[in-house]
């Protein structure tokens, strides 16, 4: 007497039809055996398809009770009822529902993907199932390579890659031709003599007669439940209720069960490696997996990336020309004078009375200054503009009066002569230094001015030193020449005033330029009896500028990021387009075993590579944009790119990859296994 393998009672299925039920299965019995050909006959319509499903865990009974194994599956979740498909059951499909994406061998590993077994067992099983079926020599063919009895071999093999103890086979031969169709029933029937459990779902009834026992099912009950064979010529096969056991027992000699010649898989090869190695292999293969499907997709993949490419290039480029600007900024507020602060005369801005002007900051105040401790140097300054002449040129310019630590307080350089000196502040020497302006015009660039002589206004003065060129955008005001005098020389001798316009203060560096401000402003203030008087820090001009820059970049970077967000919102939608277009392929990945979490990881790892992926070359677009704004020499507008933008924007790729394709993975992953296989 057999051990049955399968029980059912009182089945009963029933889908909703608008506000109705309708019901497809009237509480069926049916005791299935192990090593059983069992064919499911019908008419279309009878249910048999819908047995199948449920008797496959592909799908549940509205009602009634499914035992196999002695084990019921009723109150089995979906983990539960993958791991049973993944371990038990094989599939044969009448259209086959092998992958395009990938190769024959490839197709028929993807159950022991989801079982755990080791990559190098997986393929040599899968290649010895090939080859004994007949597919030695087609390991590396894609199914469009194939032809149609080929690719239900296919099946076949991937049916058997787990173990494969109970095959459901669903119109096994219904696309294949008459050849094709004996080669494919000769298989199932050496299958059956192997010890496999055979389950076939039919409308043909020569097809069905070729079984041991036929059910056959009308208008959703069983109408015949017949043998076509003596019972005695049946093997007499025990039922593993315990896999693991039956091995234990198969390795101790038992011969209870039929040699199989299909190479069957040891249930202990599963689950040999840690859970850890496990999950990182299934990461490892849907990896690859995604790869295949973004190579199948190729437009569509560049297509989708591009809003991420725009996003991330315009996030990278807009802050690396920020920082470009801000850094072209602080350098000419560099040049000014690092670390300086500026007494200019008259009152601050806003101040009502500035606009009547006064002469009120003197000699006296910058010397004030220049005795306090955090004071390195300071110079007076005044200015004019007049005529200046040498020889038969003749050009306005402007004129400096300055004292002797001018060039150290403000760090410009000279490239020929000296600079000024105490005895030339005491006796108002009529000395001039000349700028490169100055130089062009006078002097056409050429030979060494020094010695000539200037007529500034009606004072004669004499050459002794040549400034470098100005870099500084803020420094230099216009081409016009500019000439450099001492302040005693431009005030006595030319202005005839005692006043000058301002003072120029090098502050050290070990003091703060805000405290130093504040020292300043109280001191000029208590020597005025009132605040006549404006200051500069450059200290406060760099903060303002880098706050601005900042605030400027960070407000263009957020209307960049938007179109990350849209780039991201576009993954989305193609997303759920992949999910819609390869619903049939999440039905086959379900039915050979494949968990809720193998689906969603599968459909996650293909979003956020898409993004990776795009913010790379984003990334990479964002440097040959710099490249080219760099190459065009116009000092007023550089890319500087900042390492941490990059991986920020980077990580931000990554992150919408995540977020925006958690949905369309999570929808993947809920698809119910029945209506995705029929999906078409």
């Amino acid at each position: 007497m057999k051990t049955p393998l399968i029980e059912i009672k009182n089945l009963v299925r029933e889908f909703p039809a608008g506000d109705s039920m309708i019901r497809i299965l009237h509480g069926l019995d049916l005791t299935l055996y192990q090593g059983e050909m069992v064919a499911i006959i019908g008419q279309s319509g009878s249910g048999k398809s819908t047995l199948m499903n449920i008797l496959g865990c592909l799908d549940k009974a509205t009602s009634g009770s499914y035992t196999i194994f002695g084990k019921s599956v009723d109150e089995m979740d979906s983990e539960e009822l993958a791991k049973l498909r993944r371990e038990h059951f094989g599939f044969i499909f009448q259209r086959y529902h092998l992958l395009g994406d990938i190769n024959a061998l490839d197709n028929v590993t993807v159950p022991a993907v989801y079982a755990g077994m080791d990559t190098a067992q997986r393929r040599q099983r899968a290649g010895e199932l090939l080859t004994q079926l007949g597919l030695g020599e087609k390991l590396s063919n894609r199914p469009n390579q194939l032809s149609g009895g080929q690719q239900q071999r296919v099946s076949i093999a991937r049916a058997l890659m787990n173990g494969g103890d109970i095959i459901l086979a669903d119109e096994p031969t219904g696309a294949l031709d008459s050849g094709s169709g004996k080669e494919v029933m000769g298989i199932l029937h050496k299958l059956k003599d192997e010890g496999h459990t055979i389950i076939m779902v039919t409308h043909d009834p020569s097809l069905a007669s070729q079984a041991e026992r036929v059910i056959e099912l009308k208008d959703g009950r069983i109408i015949a439940d017949y043998y076509t064979q003596e019972l005695s010529d049946t093997p007499q096969l025990s039922v593993r209720s315990d896999p693991a056991e039956e091995s234990k027992k198969s390795r101790h000699g038992s011969t209870n069960s039929p040699q199989t010649t299909l190479n069957p898989v040891s249930k202990n090869t599963f689950g040999s490696k840690g859970a850890f190695l496990g999950m990182m292999d299934r990461l490892k293969e849907a990896f690859k997996m995604s790869i295949y499907a973004m190579k199948a997709r190729k437009m569509r993949t560049l297509l989708t990336m591009l809003g991420i490419i725009i996003g991330i290039a315009s996030v990278v480029s807009i802050v690396g020309l920020g920082q470009g600007s801000q850094a072209k900024i602080l350098s000419d507020i560099n040049a000014l004078g690092t670390n300086t602060i500026t007494v200019m005369n008259g009152y601050p801005w806003g101040d009502p009375r500035r606009r009547f002007g006064r002469d009120n900051l003197t000699v006296a105040d910058a010397e004030a200054v220049a005795n306090q401790s955090y004071a390195l140097s300071v110079s007076p300054m005044v200015n004019k503009t007049v005529s200046i002449r040498h020889q038969n040129i003749d050009a306005t310019g402007t004129i400096n009066g300055v004292g002797k630590d001018y060039l150290s307080v403000t760090g410009e350089k000279l490239v020929m002569g000296q600079g000024f000196t105490e005895q030339s502040i005491r006796s108002a020497a009529q000395d001039v230094i000349i700028d490169q302006n100055a130089y062009q015009t006078y002097f056409n660039s050429q030979g060494n001015p020094i010695g000539q002589t200037l007529l500034i206004g009606n004072v004669p003065a004499q050459v002794v030193g040549v400034l470098s060129q100005k870099t500084s955008s803020f420094a230099r005001t216009s081409n016009s020449p500019t000439v450099y005098m001492p302040y005693t020389t431009v005030m006595y001798r030319m202005l005839g005033t005692s006043y000058i316009d301002r003072f120029v203060v090098l502050i050290d560096d070990g003091t703060p330029s805000a405290i130093a401000e504040t020292a300043i402003k109280d001191l000029i203030r208590a020597r005025h009896g009132e605040e006549d008087f404006n200051i500069m820090n450059t200290d406060s001009i760099k903060e303002t500028v880098q706050a601005t820059t900042s605030t400027m970049t960070l407000l263009i970077s957020s209307i960049a990021i938007i179109s990350l967000i849209v780039g991201g919102i576009g993954v989305m939608n193609i997303m759920l387009v992949s999910v819609t277009e390869r619903t049939s392929e999440i039905g086959v990945r379900m039915a050979v075993g494949a968990r809720q979490s193998d689906i969603m990881q599968q459909f996650l790892i293909e979003a956020v590579l898409v993004c990776v992926l795009g913010g790379a070359l984003g990334i990479l677009l964002a440097f040959a944009i710099g490249a080219v704004i760099n190459s065009l020499g116009n000092e007023s507008m550089a890319v500087i790119f900042s390492p941490l933008s990059i991986v920020a924007a980077f990580v931000c790729s990554t992150l919408i990859g995540v977020v925006f394709g958690f949905l369309p993975a999570r929808n993947a992953s809920r698809l119910n296994p029945v209506d995705a296989l029929s999906h078409n």
